[in-house]
């Protein structure tokens, strides 16, 4: 397929040009006629009206995502048809949009769409046809590190696709050498999701997100902010709240591979991260380890942590996938405690468990700021001493922001 190419950025406006939005072809980025600028400006002002009753004392300057090349993650349909593949979106008819020149995925990204296009092309399997029910391949998923290394994953229907895909990895390899991750998963069921529960690994285990200060381990169905430069602002500025306050002990719930826990550790801080995905758990020790730092993460459920151990009750989450059990007497009162669940927010138990718990600071990151405000409403015991708009998602409506509560 023939594809226009990438019109640069105006530097006076602060705009991505962008045929595909153009011709109508994808309109994901919403926003990507405003300039960057003005959608900076209109984020700021919804959130702050959204969190008004909220009332932060200070509002510090929002982190900018950039214009262009800045997603480390892209989620391609496949569609098309068996030797003529197409990688990017589905249309309302189902049929595939290529969106291989797309502006906002990260270079290394953007350079090996048509290297997977083409191997995809040579595999002969038939893209999966929404409306009839039948075909092989769904999705690659694809995330670049800084070093450039790669994660790629194919989303298949059948054992059959897997096959094919394994009897290739070889010149796969051979021809994406970068691909320091490559894994198979298989969805054999018709529904709207983008990913089974069946990972099959070719290559590695996990990809090294090398980061400024702390280097993470993303496997296959890891967690990672999308936007890695506003995802390592993120991180420091959390570390830097968690410091002003000089937390001595310190819970990261929902702490997912372990960023904000790793950000935040230090010679005199214990840290203990909860998060109820083993494979992150796994991932977060890997990195501890790497590090030397006093930190130790649990797999299970945040909000039951929260309410056994701020109330004294026994927990029954373990260390990690070997079983064993944490010891109650060993889990430390924390001085503060950081949160960053997803959209629907940490709910009516957690937030009463924090409401209740007399811990002095929390620092809570959101990317919905109407559940944030919600949740807000529910810890009447604390006010906001500062908040920051952190601009993850550029050219749509969604936004990150994080808060710094104080018990008042």
């Amino acid at each position: 397929m023939t594809t226009l190419p990438l019109t640069s950025a105006s530097a006076d406006h602060g705009r991505l040009h962008c045929g595909y939005f153009e011709r109508g072809e994808c309109r994901s980025c919403a926003l990507i006629e405003t300039p960057y600028g003005q959608q900076i400006t209109d984020k700021e002002a919804w959130c702050r009206e959204t969190l008004a009753e909220a009332a932060p004392r200070v509002w510090l300057p929002t982190f900018a995502g950039g214009v262009r090349d800045f997603r480390n993650r892209a989620k391609l349909a496949v569609g098309g048809s068996a030797g003529h593949v197409t990688l990017g979106i589905l249309d309302q008819e189902f049929h595939g949009v290529d969106l291989r020149d797309c502006g906002i995925q990260a270079p290394a990204i953007r350079a090996v769409i048509p290297m997977l296009a083409g191997f995809l092309d040579g595999t002969e399997l038939e893209p999966y046809d929404v409306s009839a029910r039948r075909g092989e391949l769904k999705f690659v998923h694809v995330t670049a590190a800084p070093s450039g290394d790669l994660m790629i994953r194919f989303v298949v229907r059948t054992q059959h696709g897997l096959d094919v895909l394994r009897s290739r990895k070889g010149p796969l390899f051979e021809l994406i050498p970068d691909a320091s991750v490559v894994s198979v998963n298989l969805l054999p069921e018709h529904k709207a999701v983008l990913e089974g529960n069946r990972e099959e690994m070719l290559r590695g285990e996990s990809l090294r997100m090398n980061l400024d200060r702390v280097d993470l381990h993303l496997r296959p169905q890891s967690f990672f902010q999308t936007n890695t430069a506003v995802a390592i602002g993120l991180y420091n500025q959390v570390s830097e709240w968690v410091d002003t306050v000089n937390a001595k002990s310190l819970w990261d719930l929902y702490c997912g591979v372990g960023g904000f826990a790793l950000y935040c550790a230090g010679p005199s801080r214990r840290v203990t991260g909860v998060e109820v995905s083993e494979q992150a758990i796994e991932s977060a020790k890997v990195s501890v380890a790497e590090l030397g730092i006093d930190a130790r993460f649990l797999a299970g459920d945040a909000t039951e942590f929260a309410e056994e151990n701020l109330s004294g009750q026994s927990t029954h989450l373990t260390a990690g996938t070997d079983g064993t059990a944490a010891d109650p007497a060993d889990v430390e009162r924390p001085d503060c405690v950081i949160v960053n669940p997803p959209r629907r927010g940490i709910g009516a138990r957690l937030s009463a468990a924090l409401e209740n718990s007399g811990v002095e600071h929390i620092v809570y990151s959101s990317c919905n700021p109407i559940s944030l405000a919600k949740e807000l409403a529910r810890m009447p015991a604390y006010e906001v001493a500062q908040a920051r708009i952190f601009d993850m998602f550029p050219h749509t409506k969604h936004l990150e922001v994080a808060v710094l509560l104080q018990r008042r």
